[in-house]
């Protein structure tokens, strides 16, 4: 086994969650400490590089996670273990490791077990049947919940159908064991906040939840769901959390992603906010009576600004050449205010996501400034990502 002691990566996983796919526990664990908001559990395949180069093995998991990172709760990845979910005496080495290290174990993520929303009703109930060793190697090391994927084909409706009776059956047989089946947004339709949610809500059973991952809303396509919305409509059936950050250097410390080797391609992003301000300001605005000027071009402006100067506003983001940056500011007495849209286009090596955010971030915030002392009650609200 071999682990790196770097003090200065230890402090800094230890206090941020630094590089670690981390869960914030909502579930029945019991390592909570009464002072602490949360505590954290480190995701197996947080190391994967250092298993699958036989660095260190799926044993040495609970021990690296306590005496490297200072965490005290894991989470299993079963393809680092794939030949063990029912060895006995494998698992009562690895619970006794565990016991040993006063660490808990809080679930284990299951891939490559066939596809729980099969079409097919036969590859379905194998599916099903495959993923039940899991729960019972969950049980045995004392976790609270296995990890699946939502996977299936079809119509948008079908999948939605599909998924859920795949995951009620298994639902039904971890609730004999008292644990939970949990589904994480990892790519396609089960990235779609709204979908998932409906099958959450037509499986309707206690024991089946998701773990919102705030990283991974790709539906493919090359587009990305809306992770705020995606994760707002997630949390109500959530048993965990997991956290992301990627870009460490070996001390630990954050740096900026090298993208050298990546082909330069055409690259779009569209993202919103909205400033709600009174039905009095508003109108102000809409007849250009505002004493500070024309407030919707000089936003317009603003923000078209704020896209460019990105990369000195953001520390870790690249200097990007825009090829087109276009503000969108619309009256809306629903709201009453202003919804902002802006869109950036680039062709170069990395996204334009963090633009097109700047800058409708940068055009409210100059609303804001030039009617500031007509209303005391405006809200810049709802900033998000629509796609990229």
């Amino acid at each position: 086994m071999q682990i790196n002691s770097n003090n200065s990566r230890r402090k800094f996983i230890t206090s941020l969650s630094a590089s670690l796919a981390a869960s914030s526990l909502l579930s029945n664990a019991d390592h909570h400490k009464k002072n602490q908001l949360f505590e954290i559990s480190i995701a197996e395949w947080s190391l994967h590089k250092s298993l699958f180069g036989k660095k260190i093995s799926n044993l040495d998991f609970p021990v690296v996670a306590k005496k490297e990172f200072k965490i005290s709760a894991v989470e299993y990845v079963n393809q680092f273990f794939k030949d063990k979910a029912t060895d006995k005496n494998y698992l009562n080495e690895l619970k006794k490791i565990c016991n040993n290290e006063g660490v808990k174990s809080l679930l284990i993520m299951c891939d490559g077990e066939g596809k729980l929303g099969d079409p097919d009703k036969n590859k379905r109930i194998s599916s099903v049947n495959n993923h039940k060793r899991w729960i019972e190697a969950a049980k045995h090391l004392g976790c609270h919940s296995i990890r699946v994927n939502a996977s299936s084909s079809g119509s948008y409706d079908d999948q939605q159908k599909l998924a859920a009776d795949g995951l009620s059956r298994l639902s039904e047989f971890a609730s004999t064991h008292g644990l939970n089946v949990i589904v994480e947004n990892h790519g396609g339709l089960s990235s779609n906040g709204q979908w998932l949610s409906g099958v959450m809500k037509s499986v309707n059973m206690k024991n089946c939840g998701t773990l919102p991952d705030f990283g991974n809303f790709r539906i493919g396509g090359g587009k990305t769901y809306d992770r705020y919305k995606g994760v707002k409509e997630l949390m109500p059936f959530a048993k965990a959390v997991s956290a992301k950050s990627h870009d460490f250097d070996d001390n630990g410390n954050a740096h900026m992603v090298d993208i050298s080797d990546k082909q330069n391609s055409f690259r779009t992003a569209k993202a919103a906010c909205s400033i709600q301000m009174s039905l009095e300001t508003l109108k102000i605005i809409a007849d250009g009576n505002s004493k500070k000027g024309d407030v919707l071009n000089v936003a317009r402006i603003a923000g078209i600004q704020g896209a460019k100067k990105t990369s000195e506003l953001i520390p870790l983001c690249h200097p990007i050449g825009l090829t087109k940056i276009n503000l969108d500011l619309t009256l809306d007495d629903k709201i009453p205010g202003i919804e902002i849209i802006s869109t950036v286009k680039t062709t170069g090596p990395t996204g334009v996501e963090m633009e097109a955010l700047t800058a409708a971030s940068i055009s409210a915030l100059t609303v804001y400034d030039m009617v500031k002392s007509l209303d005391k009650s405006i809200i810049i609200k709802d900033l998000r990502l629509i796609f990229k």
